[in-house]
């Protein structure tokens, strides 16, 4: 049977599609509310932190979420989490002073924390191997094709009002029905009724992939969101001002992601664990290449395309990899891992790419990134080939 027409499946997708809105879903609207606030001392670093200061809170709290689901449950940590997600996102819109706007990113972190933990642990219960590698696939064109919605979306609402793209945090009340009625819940790797099996203790040498595809997933992040952060910035400096233009481009960035995703599962299972996410890196590094002479509105959206394309070729990747090798009884802890790599990794982006962009440009710090990530594709090719008589791979 199609994994689509299991309704956990569903649920699962929909918690997971929340968070491509904690961060990127105001990246059109940060112009508009530097300027709002240009009377806060350094609005222009504290209105960028807007974008990755959840990130700061997830980072510290993902281990502490994981280590909570796995022991207390995880369907009641993913429910209270959604909840205080459309609280803490949608503050914004009332709230008006910067740094009160910045504390309430910061909870909307710990929320984002709460749901992405509790998710993928009930990932790992209720499906086996070969359905996560499906699954990874449709999460990723979910969270992407739902956030193409919604960035596209709060760049038209930009141009109304720059607050008013906040409000979009609020549609994650109209999910909590559903998520209470369809997930069931379970703690330490039991299986719900009709879910998968627990399995073993981990693969051998669990551990060290663990590492790798921890670092790799902060690196990624690191990279890729130069991209939200800068994009309006630099796209203003070329004489592109309007907010609905920097929508429209990071609106392909992730389109392209979700585009690749659907295929994730085929892809895999021809380049094989550690070919698919090099080959991720390597297009991002074109996208990149393309980003930082392009003076023109089709060549950015072509940047953004190829960027888009590669993330969506790497990051479900690594997150597969980690809850195939890890212990049934370790996924919310590992899953937290993988949550603070990817959400260090973004709130590390500007304070990384910033100082660049001072010192040497916009086009300068681009080709810094394209290089970079031509420099680990050869290191991911081999440090995640699966070795002989792993397990194997997911099919399409």
């Amino acid at each position: 049977m199609d994994i689509l027409r299991d309704p956990r499946a569903i649920a699962l997708l929909l918690a997971a599609s929340l968070t491509i809105m904690s961060n990127a879903t105001i990246s059109p609207s940060l112009p508009g509310i530097e300027a709002a606030f240009a009377d806060t001392p350094n609005a222009g670093l504290l209105t960028r932190l807007l974008v990755t200061a959840p990130a700061l809170l997830i980072a510290i709290a993902a281990p502490f979420a994981g280590i909570a689901a796995d022991r207390f449950g995880r369907k009641r940590q993913l429910l209270a989490g959604v909840a205080l997600f459309a609280v803490a996102g949608s503050a914004g819109l009332w709230l008006g002073d910067l740094y009160a706007i910045l504390a309430s990113r910061l909870i909307l972190g710990l929320a984002v924390a709460a749901v992405m933990t509790s998710q993928a642990a009930l990932l790992g219960d209720i499906f086996n191997p070969e359905q996560r590698g499906r699954f990874m696939g449709y999460q990723m064109a979910a969270v992407n094709f739902g956030g193409f919605l919604f960035i596209a979306l709060a760049g038209w609402l930009a141009g109304i009002w720059a607050l008013l793209p906040f409000a979009l945090y609020a549609v994650a009340l109209l999910y909590l029905p559903f998520l209470s009625r369809t997930l069931p819940d379970s703690r330490g790797g039991a299986a719900p009724s009709g879910g998968a099996m627990p399995e073993g203790d981990g693969s051998q040498g669990w551990f060290l992939i663990l590492a790798f595809v921890i670092f790799l997933s902060g690196l990624t992040f690191i990279l890729f969101y130069v991209m939200p952060t800068q994009i309006p910035y630099f796209l203003a400096d070329t004489g592109h001002a309007d907010p609905s233009t920097s929508g429209a481009v990071m609106a392909c960035v992730v389109l392209a992601a979700g585009t690749v995703s659907l295929f994730f599962g085929w892809i895999r299972r021809r380049l094989g664990r550690g070919g698919t996410p090099a080959t991720g890196f390597a297009v991002m590094g074109a996208g990149f290449w393309v980003l930082h002479s392009a003076t023109t509105v089709p060549l950015f959206f072509g940047a953004a395309l190829l960027v888009g394309a590669g993330l969506g070729l790497a990051i479900p990747n690594f997150i597969a990899i980690a809850l195939d090798v890890a212990p049934a009884h370790r996924r919310g802890t590992v899953s937290g891992a993988i949550t603070t790599s990817i959400f260090l990794g973004q709130f590390i982006s500007p304070l990384v790419s910033q100082p660049l962009i001072d010192s040497f440009g916009y086009r300068v710090t681009f080709e810094a990134a394209a290089i970079a990530l031509a420099v680990i594709v050869p290191f991911v090719a081999l440090g995640l080939r699966r070795p002989r008589g792993g397990y194997a791979e997911d099919p399409a």
